[in-house]
């Protein structure tokens, strides 16, 4: 049973099991393997791979103590302790959908469920290596940076008759000219491949071309195509939630990301995208929702970091100024002080206590507790220059909430000159949600609490104009708000008709369609809402 060519081959596994751990260790000794080293836990690998270079790593999955192999592999990418010319294998006694997509995702060379024989290890092991050590010169091109190097190199392998990599030759080569930016080379090269065999990977890399080449329309028509089949239905949410963004269709690409990470919950960069789309799209809750799951998988893995634990509660605090569910509050709050101690437990040296402050005046604020909130943000030092564009945006949010408006004003307009400045420090949906924030806090004086209780007043008191107009202030940066989506309907239909004013109808489908798919309806509201739509229809008003 040996694999005669490889006995040499240097191998590190990493299991945590010590019977796992022994059945292993015997199996690669009756397949003549002897060069090899152990780690029982994630940091123990990251330091032999750290001292020794490896042709293969067999490692386990299912890893608990602080690391698991889906952060560890992660992690020896993105350190380059691990290369493309390494051999990496998962091993596994789960195959949950979870599990399998994140597999996927990060792209090992194989994935070995347990239990396996040593018929199938020998077979897996030798199929890796074999491929890794005809492709190691293009392997290293890659590595190296150089792939021009390597597409010359693939040219000159191809031109080989019956070359046996041939598939993985051709999908280095895409992949190599797109990173080059060679965008028309690499769709007519991947159309090329597609005519000799429908290849998933070629189809992938054609669209990704596509895009790139702004032929935006037909790579969406592929894309919808591709989400009918379960093997290609997540990279087809994550282009199209890409794309989406691209052309600034940020509802829709909300819910393309959304369902992609619902399949696929451990990719932090599309957390992080679909936090801050949800949030363009004042969906606080979806955003919450993302930054607490970020927060999950980012613990002890290359993402953790303070500013995982301050954007939970930034978030969390966003989501419970937009609504008015009491318990739902308290909840909210209840969590944030959770998350703050879990960054003092995994930070204890970290210097956050003045993002700390401010987070602790917008919870003043969310409590009615006004007074205690300004005078924390009043003894806040000015920054001379922008550290954190997270920690002044939320800044920038405290002083508006608290009615510094101009402070608020100038702290944007340093944010928007920073990130101008600095190309590397903010992405394009990030500038596209500080100018939101800035022209939305420059438009709307009141904070989102004040904005509320200002139109009920108004409204109580039979001032519908005024009403309809803080009504529609408070929809516009809480569309997600039932309460303020009824009683602005309520305003738009008792408002028509006076003063020559006409029925919105557009504003009204808004409100309807947050109403339809609110869950937190009270039965008197729904009582109320029944009557509104009974009275549109009386009206002969159609808003369907």
């Amino acid at each position: 049973m040996s694999v005669q060519p490889f006995i040499n081959t240097k191998i590190l596994i990493v299991e945590e099991q010590p019977l796992a751990l022994s059945h292993m260790k015997r199996s690669l000794e009756q397949l003549d393997f002897r060069n090899l080293k152990f780690a029982e836990h994630a940091q123990a690998a990251i330091e032999h791979c750290r001292i020794d270079k490896f042709d293969l790593v067999i490692c386990s999955f299912d890893l608990t103590k602080r690391q698991d192999g889906y952060q560890l592999y992660e992690e020896l990418k993105s350190k380059r302790l691990v290369r493309n010319a390494t051999s990496f294998i998962f091993v596994s006694a789960e195959t949950s959908g979870e599990l399998v997509h994140s597999v996927i995702e990060l792209q090992p060379d194989d994935f070995l469920v347990k239990p396996f024989t040593i018929k199938e290890l020998r077979s897996r092991i030798e199929r890796v290596l074999k491929r890794k050590q005809s492709l190691k010169k293009i392997y290293t091109f890659i590595d190296d940076g150089n792939d021009s190097k390597a597409v010359r190199f693939i040219d000159a392998e191809l031109d080989k008759r019956g070359h046996t990599h041939s598939p993985i030759l051709l999908k280095l080569k895409g992949e190599a000219l797109l990173r080059l930016g060679r965008v028309k080379d690499a769709k007519q090269f991947y159309k090329s491949a597609l005519n000799v065999q429908k290849f998933t990977w070629a189809k992938i890399g054609l669209i990704e071309a596509l895009i790139a080449n702004n032929e935006d329309a037909l790579a969406q028509r592929m894309l919808k195509t591709m989400l009918e089949r379960s093997e290609t239905r997540l990279i087809a949410l994550d282009l199209l939630g890409r794309l989406e963004i691209k052309l600034s269709q940020f509802e829709t690409a909300q819910g393309f990301l959304s369902e992609a990470s619902k399949i696929a919950p451990r990719n932090i960069d599309r957390q992080k995208s679909l936090s801050r789309i949800a949030l363009i799209n004042h969906d606080y809750e979806r955003s919450y929702h993302a930054q607490k799951d970020i927060a999950q998988y980012a613990k002890h893995s290359i993402h953790d970091n303070p500013e995982i634990y301050l954007n939970t509660v930034r978030a969390g605090i966003d989501f419970a100024l937009s609504t008015d569910q009491t318990e739902q509050i308290s909840r909210i709050t209840r969590q944030t002080q959770q998350y703050l101690g879990e960054l003092k437990k995994q930070f204890p040296n970290a210097d956050n206590q003045a993002q700390i402050d401010v987070l602790n005046a917008r919870i003043h604020y969310l409590k009615d507790e006004s007074r205690n909130a300004r005078k924390l943000i009043e003894q806040l030092e000015d920054e001379p220059s922008i550290r954190s564009v997270d920690a002044s945006l939320d800044k920038a949010k405290a002083y508006h909430e608290l009615g510094f408006h101009h402070k608020a004003q100038e702290l944007f307009a340093q944010i928007v000159a920073h990130c101008e400045r600095h190309d590397n420090v903010s992405d394009p949906i990030t500038m596209h949600y500080i100018q939101q924030q800035q022209s939305e806090r420059r438009d709307i004086t009141m904070g989102p609490k004040e904005l509320n209780n200002h139109a009920v007043n108004q409204f109580n008191r039979g001032h519908l104009d005024m009403a309809l107009e803080a009504f529609s202030q408070a929809f516009r940066i809480m569309p997600k708000n039932a309460s303020i989506a009824l009683n602005l309907l309520q305003c738009l239909l008792d408002n028509t008709g006076k003063n020559g004013q006409t029925f919105n109808s557009t504003l009204a489908k808004k409100c309807i369609s947050t109403l339809n798919s609110s869950s937190t309806l009270e039965p008197e509201q729904i009582t109320r809402l029944d009557k509104l739509i009974a009275q549109l229809k009386e009206m002969g008003l159609s808003v369907d």
